[in-house]
């Protein structure tokens, strides 16, 4: 057992044996809610709605906490040191909780077994955008200039193994293409250039990108999911625009250090439903275009069964493309 493991262990077997007072007690101060990308970015702006819905449940503040980091596995690291007593939590998604697996052969968590879930907050489809000066106005023009342009065409993204970045990579795998990758810390910064027209496209949560889209400062193609997005629904789906072979929806999900009482983490969940149900949290996702999650995902239990499935769906396709990461 390394140092960081044993610590954590330590740090368990301590709120254990607290765990019916601590549970009680809690929230006792602010809630630490680490997310790990820079922000601006499709995982920070939910994060932020659902943890001003959740202070207002817990009683306590929850703080956002930007982590950036070699594709979101930095703060999920970070994660796995903090005491578990509920008072720091994450919100993880595809990436830092399925595609790292495959991606990152040094990952320094796993995924599933090194974390106490919460619950599922909401899934989201992806959107194929450009920069306004692309010379494509429809998904087929678009597939058409990127083989054309494939060695000099730049995709931006996230960092390895954010979900900009491995659902564009399940993109040129479909496309059998193999373009120019230039990463960020942080969708919120890769965004910036793309308004500006510094890189060519990126692959992004609808969540992020629809009020860029909206204003018209960026071009979308289609929609990777089998029916449009509420959010948009001028744009088409990749079915409708001839690219049925691409549809792809990612999920954040939150989580608490392994070892958190279950008395904590059942206050937690409330708060987490309590917040997703909240009429002006639901309007505002609704109109980023996100979606919310299944009941049977908004558990504990269903947000475990559901991340192995995950790391399940993802690691053949990221290893087959060739890709790791280091961190």
């Amino acid at each position: 057992m390394n140092r960081r493991h044993l610590i954590a262990a330590m740090a368990a077997a301590s709120v254990a044996g607290l765990a019916p007072a601590a549970a009680q007690t809690f929230p006792s101060r602010p809630v630490t809610m680490i997310i790990p990308f820079a922000a601006g970015g499709p995982t920070d702006v939910v994060g932020r709605i659902v943890a001003e819905a959740m202070s207002r449940s817990l009683g306590q503040t929850v703080v956002i906490e930007n982590v950036a980091g070699a594709g979101g596995t930095t703060g999920s690291t970070r994660l796995t040191t903090a005491a578990p007593d509920g008072h720091t939590i994450m919100i993880g998604h595809t990436g830092t909780h399925a595609a790292s697996v495959a991606l990152y052969p040094n990952l320094r968590y796993n995924p599933v077994n090194d974390f106490s879930p919460i619950g599922l907050v909401n899934t989201n489809a992806i959107l194929i955008t450009a920069k306004k000066a692309l010379p494509a106005n429809t998904l087929a023009e678009f597939v058409t200039w990127l083989k054309a342009n494939e060695r000099t065409a730049n995709n931006a993204h996230a960092g390895i193994g954010s979900v900009s970045h491995t659902t564009c990579l399940l993109l040129h795998a479909t496309l059998g293409v193999k373009p120019q990758s230039v990463p960020y810390r942080g969708t919120g910064p890769a965004m910036n250039d793309l308004v500006a027209g510094q890189v060519d496209y990126l692959c992004d949560q609808v969540v992020n990108v629809a009020p860029q889209v909206r204003a018209g400062t960026i071009k979308a193609f289609a929609v990777a999911q089998a029916t449009r997005n509420g959010a948009l629904p001028d744009v088409p789906t990749t079915t409708e625009a001839g690219l049925p072979g691409y549809q792809v929806v990612v999920w954040n999900a939150m989580l608490a250090p392994k070892g958190t009482p279950e008395p904590v983490i059942a206050k937690l969940n409330e708060a987490l439903r309590a917040a997703l149900a909240d009429p002006a949290v639901k309007a505002r996702l609704a109109e980023l275009g996100a979606d919310l999650p299944a009941d049977n995902l908004a558990t504990p239990a269903g947000l475990r069964t559901f991340m192995e499935a995950e790391i399940a769906k993802w690691t053949p396709v990221i290893r087959a493309a060739g890709v790791t990461a280091s961190n």
